[in-house]
Formats: structure tokens, C-alpha cells, sequence
């Protein structure tokens, strides 16, 4: 990142305040300027140390957010007490995940060839492509059991986050073992896993590894036009669905599905999508939401559904929709997924399937070993499969030597993409130009009700509660002394905070100016960060400079995911952790900044400042640019480093923005450049050394027709 130099130039001082019982807010920090000149630490003086003094708040606060709407669930759930209610609670289940989900694709031509068979002593594999959408390529196993007749069970076996796919050596023994019982069983590669991979090495661009990784990029760059992943990797499943049933050899009434881990997510999805199952497996999956957020597990994009929490639901609600389909809920004591989660599921699923006289068809297997699809967890499948679907076998696994990659390969060179298959990118860019084609630029009324829609923000106190923090003591060269306001821009269930530093000519300043303007600014990463590297900088006539960290920035970084290093925009870190959450909650994390600085701007509003210069740089300028739009203290604004338009974004593969600069289905509405001309109009906007979608400088050349392109000609851009 072009901050990356500066993550070593300041440290972050470790304090909390004063526990759970803390608010989203903003914290406000006055930095001394007298001593700027002091050089070195006095002996026995501490260094200040490298920690985030605020990191529990952001953590917390959607912890409570979570334990409020698991109260309000069971609370609502205890109430079900008959056959019918059940029947009900099912159908209004159904309608929420749906709409999670969004619109369902096209139904298009499978285009279903088989490219080789290898023959096995008791069944045989067929080599499978298929169509899910439109020239995008699903590879595929088809394990077909020898001297069977007539119509047999099936299975879809969806594939946990292996890098090679369906060729993974557990997931060939469930397939294997269920085609030696008498199966027909496909099991196909998941997006950028086995032979489809989507972001193959090129030279001069950047590396994505394969898989989750692979997943996140395309995932984060969804939501711009309003789709998610869960629904883009389910439908190559309901695809598959739909190719067994095309087969004369298979029974459409008896017909399951079964993964682990990832593959335990999409065969939860895919059980409460498709009525077509009868039968459904999920393995080291299913737990509950909170116990995810407060073991600070990190969920892979397509695991991130959004408004799912706002909605009411659980994972237990994807089987919940099926009530009562046959499921087998399965996990490890020493999985990362709680199995307290797997347990609380199971016993509020059996009350449920009790109601409607059907508790024979939910079972649990709960083994001893760590994550995984372990024998144990497979054998306890068959068995349920063999009773429900009528199949009389033995469940015992023999045990037999994996296939090879290379042996289960379907395609001739390993990989789709030589046979001109299509990217989930090349989707999201061709969904976005048609989202450009037909929106209409926005101005005025109609563009500050569209952004406060977008952003989904929260009623604001005004003005909001604040905390004054006395003097510390920032040892490092310069040094500086540090003053500040803790600003409460949230209060129920739990505060948040965001922290407001001011950098003033003569200190300390326990106060808000009054009766004159005053500069705000709202960094990249962090306050501190970019004015102890000189990059804060405020004209000589102004008396102090204020720098808000807006919630998960600079001190507000929350402390979670620190195993994942200091890269802020690590894909599985804290920014991208919360982000998630927000996203399940229906509430971009993007649209929560903005409401910080809102907040923030009527707290100066309420102490007689007369109008806000609001600057921002890189990720600090598009939530400046938002902020600005719909505040009336904003007067002028400046952003350093600013992304100029969403539809970047979702035009460049391999770009650098992170999901929590994202928000959920913006540009079926709007995008960035209905902002900046409004502020170009309306309140004398600069943009200085405009960044693009990799987080580097425009090339000054290019960037004309770009700016031409987006309808900002006359844009006013400075170099520094």
C-alpha cells in the first residue's frame, strides 16, 4: 500500500475504558505542537507502546449488537409451541433467505459433456464439464456404482476450501464409499478451487492465492452491484442438482447433500434453497453467529450473507426452511467452529422437528479430532443416509488408496480458463456496465436521500456524548503531547467510539471553536500515523487542526486478529472482519464511518463552529466525500488520494480497495462522481493526487479521458 512505510513510524499506546458497557463514538485527540522539536526519550521514560488504546470497543460493540438480536430470536422462537406454528415459522424462514440471497440467475443450457471415464472395481468415475451459467465451466466427478439398475439415490458432494477441489483425499472417500453402497455421487470444484482457477500468475500483476483468498476478491467486489457470493458459488450447486436429475439412473426423490466446511456451508445453503433434496449433511459447519463474532472467528466471504442478522436468522434457520427434511448436523469437539453453536443448534432444531412429529429425522455426531470430513463424521452419514433413503449396505469404510490429482483431472491442461471459460469477474464487470448505462446522475435532494439510503445510517443524537481524555505523553521523535475527546456517536446496545485528534499551536485545548471555521481531517488509516510522517498539514493561519479516527481506525483498530500481522488490509483482519459483520447486519461498515464523522461534525455544529473544511486522504476521502454531501457545516473540502468512482472497482480484477470501503449495492444507485460533482458545485472541492483502483497514483496522462468518462471534466485536480 503506498502508507505501507509508515506503519513503523508511530506506536499505539494500550489503555481501555471501562469495559462492555462502552458506544460507538468518536474520539477526539489535541496534540500539543509545543516540543515538536524534542528529539530523543528521557532515560527511564517508557516508549509508547505499540497497541491500539481503543481496541476492544468496536469488538464489543457488535458483540452486544449480536447477544441482542440472539435474545430477541429465542425469546420469539420460545413462543412456537405447535405443528402449525412450526409450518409457519418455516415459510417466513424461506422468505427471509431468499431475499439474503437475492434474485436467482437465468436458468441457461448445461451443456453437460463428458470428457473420460476411469473405471474402479465397483463403480466408475466420469470425467464431467458443465455449464452453470453461460460459458462459465464447472469441472466435475460423477462416481457411478457398477451392476446397479433402475433409478438409484444420488448425492451432490459440495467441496470444503481444498486448493484441489473435488480431488482432496476426504472428499474421495465420501464419494467413493457412498458410489461402493450404491450412489451416484458428483462431487464439482468450487469457484477458484481444483482445475478453476480464476486468478492464474501473470506477470507484472499481482498474485491472488487461490481459494479464499480468491473467493474474498471476487466476493468484496459483488456487493457493488448487489450480488454475493453465497448465491454465486449455491448456484453451481443447484446446477448440479440439475444434471443428476437428468440422468435416467437417478431417483429425483431421493437425492442429498453433503460437504464439510466450506462444502458445510454451501450444503446448508443449497438445503434451504432447493426443495429438489430429501436429505441433507452438513459437516463442520453449523455453530451459531455470535459465537463466531466473539471467538473472533473469521468468516470467508460467501459465509458473510447480507442482512441475515438484521433479519432475525441463525445458522439453524437454513434447516430450519426444510422442516421435515432428514439432516445430519456434524462437527469436532476440537473444531474452530464452537461446537456449543452445533450443540444449540441441534436441541432448538429438535424441539422444532418434535413439534411435527418428526424427530427421527435429525441426528448429531459430534467426534474428538480437529476440523475436518474424519472417518467417523462419514461413516455416521452413510448410516443416516442408508436408513432415511432406503439403501441396505454396510456403513464401514475399507480403506483404499486416494486418487491423484492428475488421475481425477477432467480438463487436458488442469484448468478451465485455456478452454475459454468465463471469471465470476467478467460477470461483475458486465453487470456493472449495465448498471452504468441506465443510472442517471443524482444532485441535490435526490442524491443526499439516495446516499442516506445506500449507507443505511442510524438516527444520531444531537449532539452526541463526549468524554474529555487529560494529557499523555507521546515519546517518539518529534514528540507530542496528547489531549482528546472520546465522541459518542452510538449508544444502544453498546457505545462505539471514534477519536478526534487536535493538533493546536499552543496547548492543551479542552475546547470546541466557536464563532469561527475549523479543519477536520479524516485519515487513511490513521491520525497518528500520518501526522507523525509529516503528511497532517494545516495552513498557518489556522489555530488547530482536528483528526478524526472513525470507528476501526488508527487508535480505534480493534486488537482482534493480531495473529494476522499489521497489515490493515490483510483479506482476514479486523477491518475486513467487521466489515462482514456490518454486511450480515444490513449496515455497511463504510456507511457506519460516515456516521461518525456526522456525529462528529454536529458535536462541532453544537459548539458554535461556524463551518467545517472536511479533508480526507485514500480511505479517509471517500467516507470525507459522504460525509460532506450530507452535512451543512461542510463548507469546503479537500481529498488527498481519493478513489474517484466505484465503477473502478468493479472493471479491474486484481484490485486493492477493501470490502470495508464497499457498501452493498451502491451502484444500482449511485456512484462516487454524483458525490464529488455535487461537492464541486456546492462546497469548493480539491482532489489531490487522485489514487486508482490499486491504490496508486493516476497516471497524469490517463487521467483525462478517465475523468472525461465519468462526467468530471471539470474537476479540479492538484499535484503534489
Amino acid at each position: 500500500m503506498p502508507d505501507q512505510l509508515l506503519k513503523d513510524k508511530i506506536t499505539r499506546r494500550a489503555a481501555l475504558i471501562g469495559g462492555a458497557a462502552l458506544s460507538a463514538g468518536a474520539f477526539l485527540h489535541l496534540s500539543g505542537a509545543e516540543n515538536l522539536l524534542a528529539a530523543t526519550p528521557q532515560a527511564g521514560q517508557a516508549a509508547f507502546p505499540k497497541e491500539y488504546r481503543y481496541g476492544h470497543i468496536v469488538q464489543e460493540y457488535y458483540v452486544q449488537r449480536l447477544r441482542e438480536i440472539s435474545r430477541r430470536r429465542q425469546q420469539a422462537r420460545a413462543g412456537i409451541r405447535t405443528a402449525a406454528q412450526v409450518m409457519k415459522l418455516r415459510d417466513e424462514v424461506r422468505r427471509k433467505l431468499l431475499a439474503c440471497f437475492g434474485p436467482w440467475p437465468q436458468r441457461t443450457p448445461l451443456n453437460a459433456r463428458i470428457t473420460g471415464v476411469i473405471e474402479r472395481g465397483k463403480y466408475t468415475i466420469e470425467k464431467l464439464i458443465y455449464e452453470s451459467r453461460p460459458n462459465y465451466l464447472v469441472t466435475a466427478n460423477l462416481y457411478v456404482p457398477k451392476g446397479k439398475s433402475g433409478r438409484l439415490p444420488a448425492v451432490l458432494g459440495t467441496c470444503g476450501h481444498s486448493n484441489n477441489g473435488k480431488a482432496e483425499a476426504k472428499y474421495q472417500e465420501f464419494c467413493r464409499n457412498l458410489a461402493r453402497q450404491g450412489y451416484v455421487v458428483l462431487i464439482f470444484d468450487p469457484p477458484s478451487q481444483g482445475e478453476r482457477f480464476e486468478y492464474p500468475d501473470e506477470p507484472g500483476e499481482p498474485g491472488i492465492q487461490a481459494g479464499v483468498v480468491s473467493h474474498n476478491v471476487a466476493g468484496n467486489q459483488m456487493t457493488l452491484v448487489g450480488w454475493n457470493f453465497a448465491m454465486w458459488e449455491a448456484w453451481d450447486g443447484i446446477r448440479g442438482m440439475d444434471y443428476l436429475l437428468s440422468r435416467p439412473d437417478v431417483d429425483p426423490k431421493r437425492i442429498g447433500v453433503t460437504g464439510n466446511s466450506g462444502g458445510g456451508t454451501q450444503t446448508a445453503y443449497l438445503n434451504a434453497l432447493d426443495n429438489r433434496f430429501a436429505i441433507a449433511a452438513p459437516n463442520c459447519y453449523v455453530t451459531r453467529y455470535i459465537h463466531n463474532l466473539e471467538n473472533e472467528e473469521p468468516a470467508d466471504i460467501e459465509q458473510v450473507l447480507p442482512g441475515v442478522l438484521s433479519a432475525g436468522l441463525d445458522l439453524a434457520d437454513f434447516f430450519v426452511a426444510q422442516i421435515p427434511r432428514p439432516t445430519h448436523l456434524g462437527g469436532e469437539l476440537n473444531d474452530f467452529f464452537d461446537v456449543r453453536g452445533l450443540r444449540g443448534s441441534y436441541e432448538e432444531l429438535k424441539r422444532l422437528y418434535g413439534l411435527v412429529g418428526a424427530g427421527k429425522n435429525l441426528a448429531l455426531y459430534i467426534g474428538r479430532e480437529t476440523h475436518g470430513y474424519n472417518k467417523g463424521a462419514r461413516e455416521s452419514v452413510y448410516e443416516f443416509f442408508n436408513r432415511h433413503l432406503g439403501v441396505n449396505a454396510e456403513p464401514a469404510e475399507p480403506a483404499l488408496p486416494a486418487e491423484s490429482d492428475a488421475t481425477l483431472q477432467v480438463t487436458a491442461t488442469g484448468q478451465v480458463l485455456p478452454l475459454g471459460s468465463r471469471r465470476a469477474f467478467d460477470f461483475i464487470r458486465d453487470e456493472a456496465g449495465r448498471l452504468a448505462s441506465r443510472r442517471k446522475p443524482l444532485a441535490g435532494n435526490a442524491l443526499t436521500g439516495e446516499l442516506a439510503k445506500q449507507l443505511n445510517l442510524p438516527a444520531r443524537q444531537a449532539p452526541p456524548a463526549y468524554r474529555v481524555m487529560r494529557e499523555r505523553v507521546i515519546r517518539r521523535t518529534p514528540l507530542f503531547r496528547d489531549y482528546g475527546f472520546v465522541i459518542e456517536t452510538e449508544s444502544q446496545p453498546a457505545p462505539v467510539f471514534a477519536m478526534l485528534h487536535a493538533i493546536p499551536k499552543t496547548a492543551p485545548q479542552y475546547f470546541f471553536p466557536e464563532g469561527k471555521s475549523a479543519t477536520l481531517h479524516v485519515p487513511h488509516v490513521s491520525s497518528l500515523e500520518e501526522l507523525l510522517s509529516g503528511q497532517l498539514e494545516y495552513s498557518a493561519d489556522e489555530p488547530v487542526l482536528f483528526a478524526l479516527d472513525a470507528r476501526g481506525m488508527g487508535e480505534m483498530t480493534a486488537r482482534t486478529h493480531k495473529d494476522q500481522g499489521d497489515d490493515f488490509f490483510h483479506p482476514y483482519r479486523s477491518d475486513y472482519f467487521y466489515a462482514g459483520e456490518g454486511l450480515k447486519l444490513g449496515e455497511p461498515y463504510c456507511g457506519r464511518r460516515v456516521h461518525d464523522v456526522l456525529a462528529t461534525l454536529d458535536l462541532f455544529q453544537a459548539n458554535g463552529c461556524q463551518g467545517i473544511h472536511l479533508t480526507g486522504r485514500g480511505m479517509g476521502a471517500i467516507t470525507a466525500a459522504m460525509a460532506a454531501v450530507l452535512h451543512p457545516l461542510v463548507t469546503q473540502v479537500t481529498l488527498h488520494n481519493a478513489l474517484l468512482s466505484y465503477q473502478e472497482l468493479a472493471e479491474d480484477p486484481r484490485y486493492s480497495w477493501p470490502l470495508s470501503a464497499m457498501v452493498y449495492g451502491i451502484l444500482n444507485g449511485l456512484d462516487l462522481p454524483d458525490c464529488l460533482r455535487e461537492l464541486a458545485v456546492a462546497k469548493k472541492l480539491a482532489v489531490i493526487d487522485p489514487w486508482n483502483s490499486r491504490m496508486a497514483l493516476w497516471q497524469k496522462d490517463k487521467l483525462p479521458a478517465h475523468l472525461a468518462s465519468l462526467g468530471l471534466e471539470k474537476l479540479e485536480i492538484r499535484w503534489s
